[in-house]
């Protein structure tokens, strides 16, 4: 087993359908689930199978994107915040981060620069430096449409520029394990950092709403709801109308129409009112089954080393071998610190158990609508 300091955690984020689980599955030889068009496939947080690269153990995170078409950008931000503050209160901080972006897009629009600047806000400016912007899908467009759109996401103020001045790389990736290779071997060196939303929610003892990503999102929903509002004044005003001039199909289109609009602004309203009491719910679960987990490993210690001082005790000390000595000075070791070693073992198998927390307490049948 590889030492703690051996071990390498990379995030891979992107907007949906930019080809952030097809890369982990490439060079990971995982199978995460892969989604084919606009539709989400990626719910949940999701971890590769372990593998190495240049000595290197490495473990890969897959992420939804703040665009997910099945769950809200509410509970993806709570998804995320849960798994980011929970790993790092254990010890992990990550080695770096590929932002995946697909080449192929044709307009850069405002889900594109939201989703990026969530990213931002969830990254923060002092950790650009071990982030990576990956364009990929090449192979959907020609060269020389694709060098343009590089030039433009390049320099566009309002999307990678600034990030790219902070000290973030840009990458292409053509869909094979060597480019694959390539990207993660660029974040080898680096050395780990806290994110911005895990020192405010963990460091600093921030509720999530008040943290800069929770911030952002905040202020989205509110534009939402007020852009909703309006619509739907004036929906109702068109069904007065409507009302006086007894047009009966439109007044059903209208009538329609109001329905979807209080239905918008009810569940933007559950957002907003329910984004830090579900991080909160989620964070004490997690907490209470970490400690469970903890407590049994412990258990189990303790067990294991009263098992072996009691063989000492039947082993004559003048009479042992080399090999028996060299094993009983172990097990007096191991008594007393269970070592680097196997503390990583017990935080990866935490790992473990927080992601299929994540994947059942924030899964889709899960989140109220």
């Amino acid at each position: 087993m590889s030492s703690r300091s051996d071990a390498v955690m990379i995030a891979v984020m992107g907007a949906t359908g930019s080809g952030k689980s097809t890369f982990i599955n490439l060079i990971s030889n995982s199978a995460l689930a892969v989604g084919h068009g606009l539709r989400s496939c990626t719910t949940t947080i999701g971890l590769s199978q372990t593998f190495e690269l240049s000595g290197r153990s490495i473990t890969l995170i897959d992420t939804p994107g703040f665009d997910d078409t099945i769950i809200s950008e509410t509970d993806i931000l709570n998804m995320i915040a849960l798994y980011l503050s929970t790993t790092y209160q254990q010890g992990f901080k990550l080695s770096g981060i590929v932002y995946m972006h697909s080449i192929s897009d044709v307009r850069f629009d405002g889900i594109l620069r939201r989703n990026f600047n969530m990213f931002r806000k969830l990254c923060g400016d002092d950790v650009l430096q071990n982030v990576v912007i990956v364009t990929n899908m090449w192979e959907e467009v020609s060269y020389e449409c694709g060098v343009a759109r590089e030039t433009q996401l390049a320099n566009d103020d309002l999307l990678f520029k600034p990030a790219l001045a902070q000290g973030a790389r840009m990458l292409r990736h053509y869909n094979t394990v060597p480019s694959a290779r390539f990207i993660l071997s660029s974040l080898l060196s680096n050395v780990p950092l806290a994110l911005r939303i895990q020192r405010e929610l963990v460091d600093e003892g921030k509720d999530i709403a008040d943290t800069d990503a929770g911030r952002a999102l905040g202020s989205e929903l509110v534009a939402l709801l007020n852009k909703h509002r309006a619509e739907l004044v004036q929906v109702r005003k068109e069904l007065q109308e409507m009302v006086r001039e007894c047009h009966a199909r439109t007044m059903r289109e209208l009538e329609e129409s109001r329905r979807d609009l209080e239905t918008r602004i009810a569940r933007a309203e559950c957002d907003r009112e329910r984004l830090s009491r579900q991080y909160e719910e989620g964070k004490r679960m997690f907490d209470e089954k970490i400690r469970g987990v903890m407590n049994a490993i412990e258990d189990e210690r303790r067990c294991r080393v009263a098992r072996d001082q009691e063989t000492l005790r039947l082993l004559h000390p003048q009479e042992a071998t080399p090999s028996e000595r060299a094993w009983q000075q172990r097990a007096r070791r191991e008594s007393q610190d269970p070592g680097e070693e196997c503390l990583f073992s017990v935080l990866g198998s935490m790992l473990d158990v927080v992601i299929r927390f994540i994947a059942v307490f924030l899964s889709p049948q899960n989140v109220s609508t």
